[in-house]
């Protein structure tokens, strides 16, 4: 089992250890030891076009998300106001007008 960090560019799981830097040999991105202590400690969020994302943003949906256990789904264009980004699988907590409180992941937004 590897014990070497994911590739924080493209987070694959490939990457090597060459002359004290890693190197991910999928995006050719390379980064020190010191690099990876930085990105565990602050995780950056960011949304569909590579914008980062801060509590209080206001996104809107650039997908159709349909919801379990419903017959309904969020539309795109869907503004969603005031987010709050949480460390967990999905990355937003929200409220969607129509819909009620929700989480929702950062590919399926862009910052409006």
């Amino acid at each position: 089992m590897s014990t070497l960090p994911s590739c924080p560019t493209c987070s694959s799981e490939f990457t090597y250890e060459d002359a004290g830097l890693y190197i991910c040999p999928e995006c050719a991105h390379e980064w020190s030891e010191q690099a990876v202590i930085l990105v565990e400690t602050s995780r950056v969020y960011r949304d569909s076009a590579g914008n980062v994302l801060q509590d209080g943003d206001t996104v809107t949906v650039i997908k159709d998300l349909k919801l379990k256990g419903s017959a309904g789904a969020v539309k795109v264009g869907t503004k969603v106001k005031n987010i709050r980004l949480v460390d967990s699988d999905h990355d937003i907590d929200c409220k969607i007008d129509g819909f009620g409180a929700m989480s929702l992941k950062s590919e399926f937004v862009k910052k409006a």
